[in-house]
């Protein structure tokens, strides 16, 4: 049986998906700061209400109404799927507290707690028909306790394959930390995407890698990306390497496999 696919929709990405995400698949967004994570998820939410895909934003650690304004920015306005309601923010950052926190329709009163979290994630799932479902970030809901990091992301797992979506889950790293954020949790995950932001020769230099993704080959490789005022473009073509002497050398390889 063929593999029913997502689509990212992100330039170059689905290539190196060998055709994009796994339908029911909860991805790992793993990263450090700076490294373009909310809008990589974001901008997969996007291309998703292109295509007719109804999503959901959890936002943990930013306002609704900031969410919305940064989404502008890059010409992704949801305020008339979100009047259509084929799209919803979830709101687990203010716990209804202020003035805009009260027009939100889906708000988790207390964001600490992951079962009430789940229940109004279901809430907005079933009212959307979300097939697309992001969290960000997930490392919010275990950073004081890493030992259930890996439980908490296998009970959003049942919930979100369960129903249907196919998930992002952003998880944060520190800086100099290769890991993926939270004990456990990569195991828990069926794919992982690791974005980077590594300082070579006196300059930034962003690249991902797919460590992995199950149901799918992808690509073994580090492409490079850059953030546009139009989102994220990744390279299939191109492969950063770092050699012994800290010099990236990027080269024409195979997109896929």
């Amino acid at each position: 049986m063929p593999v029913e696919r997502v689509k990212t929709g992100i330039p170059g990405m689905d290539e190196i998906l060998n055709g994009g995400i796994p339908k029911r698949n909860v991805v790992l967004l793993s990263g450090g700061p700076g490294t373009g994570k909310t809008i990589f998820s974001q901008q997969y939410l996007w291309n998703g209400l292109q295509m007719g895909e109804p999503g959901i934003y959890v936002a943990l650690e930013e306002h609704p109404v900031q969410v919305r304004i940064n989404m502008s920015q890059f010409g992704w306005d949801v305020r008339p799927y979100e009047r259509e309601g084929t799209f919803a923010i979830v709101d687990a950052f203010t716990g209804g507290i202020g003035e805009a926190a009260k027009r939100e329709r889906y708000v988790v009163k207390d964001p600490s707690d992951v079962g009430l979290l789940i229940d109004v994630l279901k809430e907005a799932i079933r009212d959307t028909g979300a097939q697309r479902v992001v969290i960000d970030s997930v490392s919010t809901l275990y950073l004081t306790k890493p030992s259930v990091a890996r439980s908490v992301v296998m009970m959003l797992k049942r919930v979100l394959s369960g129903l249907g979506a196919t998930s992002i889950l952003v998880s944060q790293v520190s800086v100099t930390e290769r890991g993926f954020g939270g004990p456990g949790v990569e195991h828990a995950a069926d794919g992982i995407i690791r974005l980077d932001l590594d300082e070579i020769g006196g300059e930034l230099k962003r690249s991902l890698i797919v460590w992995k993704m199950r149901g799918t080959k992808h690509s073994m490789k580090r492409h490079p990306f850059e953030i546009t005022d139009k989102g994220i473009v990744v390279y299939p073509n191109k492969v950063l390497r770092v050699t012994g002497r800290g010099v990236v050398e990027e080269e024409v390889g195979e997109g896929g496999g």
